[in-house]
């Protein structure tokens, strides 16, 4: 009977002390037990910690990956800059610069009895009613300073007619480059099949124009290779800035030039300006508008005229332009009446030269031209010319008149 309740069964089972000992067992067991569970415990927080460090890892690529995109997407803005130019120039300049505004040339400011535009609000009012023509007056002034720039490794006309985007008589080359050697002053350009090569002793005033809309910028450089040539150039530079700068032009022009002097082979000579040759107003469409900016004292205004001799007749005419204020005049030569068809589709009342005649596909048309300048419907320019055997060099800049200051728009980092 003891043997079967169960109480008896487990009360026995110890001796004196025996419940010290059991409560030793299950101490041991209890051990155990807590031993496991925390080991449990350690390893479900060695995964809970793994799983945080996973967890944030991923977090940390992530965030690297938006930084990444982010620096991508900063990359990919900075990347849209401004277009740049080629070298040589093959980028017409309207793509460079995409807003349609040109960049504005030196500006300077009125002086004594002008001083008062500067600050009249209805010269400022003028002024933003004139802004379109002169925003097409820069981009003409940028062509021809992006052109010069490169004027010694490119063909000057081509590219011209790239930058500036051809576009018959809205935008193009406003008149014949001019290449005037040495004693010739201006007007001239080589006709076809001229074999002129420029030598290491010449000096060549390149003058080259470009137009939007009629809008003129005619500005003018001289080349010299030869450094015998420098205080001639250098005369003639700072007198095209005293020009700009000042009110009594002709005088202040004529002091700089007497300035200086130049010795050519071991001869020294005194620079003299060209008395008759002068600076000139400009008009749409009109290169030689009627107003003269004189360069001597006295305001010289008498003009080069072919029969007191300053045209050389050994120079073939190369420069035309059809007379501005010319009205209707009969033609009885049919040949005549289809070659001024053609000037007037092609250059207006701009001037050309008998190599752009013949690039537009013209042929035999000599006779017919000298019809039309003699009929006075045509004026020829010849050759200007200062003494045989002399130097002359010249440099020119077009400026604006604004209602409240002066701006020389084809100034550059050259001139």
């Amino acid at each position: 009977m003891a043997n079967e309740n169960p109480e008896v069964v487990v009360a026995p089972v110890v001796e004196n002390g025996g419940a010290h000992g059991g409560r030793q067992l299950f101490d041991r067991e209890t051990e155990q037990l807590e031993s496991e569970l925390s080991k449990k415990l350690e390893i479900t927080e060695d995964a809970n910690n793994e799983n945080e460090e996973d967890v944030a890892a991923e977090e940390e690529e992530g965030s690297k990956g938006e930084t990444s995109t982010k620096k991508t997407k900063k990359k990919k803005s900075k990347s849209k800059k401004k277009p740049q130019q080629t070298d040589p120039p093959t980028i017409p300049v309207v793509k460079l610069f995409p807003s349609g505004e040109f960049p504005e040339g030196e500006i300077q400011q009125y002086k004594g009895d002008n001083l008062w535009r500067s600050t009249s609000e209805e010269k400022r009012e003028l002024e933003r009613l004139e802004k379109p023509i002169y925003n097409s007056v820069r981009q003409a002034a940028e062509v021809h300073r992006q052109v010069r720039k490169y004027v010694r490794s490119i063909t000057l006309e081509d590219t011209v007619r790239k930058l500036i985007s051809e576009n018959g008589l809205k935008a193009g080359i406003a008149f014949p480059t001019g290449c005037s050697l040495n004693w010739v002053a201006a007007h001239w350009t080589p006709n076809s099949g001229d074999k002129t090569a420029l030598q290491y002793d010449d000096v060549m005033k390149l003058d080259f124009g470009t137009h939007i809309d009629g809008h003129i910028v005619d500005c003018a450089f001289t080349v010299a290779f030869n450094p015998m040539y420098d205080p001639l150039l250098a005369a003639s530079r700072e007198a095209t800035y005293t020009d700009v700068r000042l009110c009594d032009i002709g005088a202040a022009i004529q002091e700089v030039m007497k300035s200086y002097e130049v010795e050519i082979n071991g001869k020294v000579f005194p620079v003299k300006s060209i008395r008759n040759l002068n600076g000139h107003s400009i008009g749409p469409y009109q290169i030689h508008a009627g107003k003269s900016v004189p360069i001597v004292k006295g305001g010289e205004q008498t003009k080069m005229e072919e029969e007191k001799g300053y045209v050389r007749e050994d120079l073939e005419c190369s420069h035309y332009m059809k007379n501005f204020d010319v009205g209707h005049v009969p033609l009885r030569l049919p040949r005549a009446k289809q070659l001024l068809v053609t000037i007037n589709n092609n250059f207006s009342t701009l001037a050309f030269c008998r190599r752009y005649l013949d690039r537009i596909g013209e042929t035999k048309y000599l006779m017919a031209l000298k019809y039309l300048c003699d009929a006075g419907i045509v004026q020829p320019y010849p050759p200007l010319c200062d003494v045989k055997g002399s130097y002359v060099s010249q440099y020119e800049h077009t400026i604006l008149l604004r209602p409240t200051c002066k701006e020389v728009v084809s100034k550059g980092d050259d001139y």
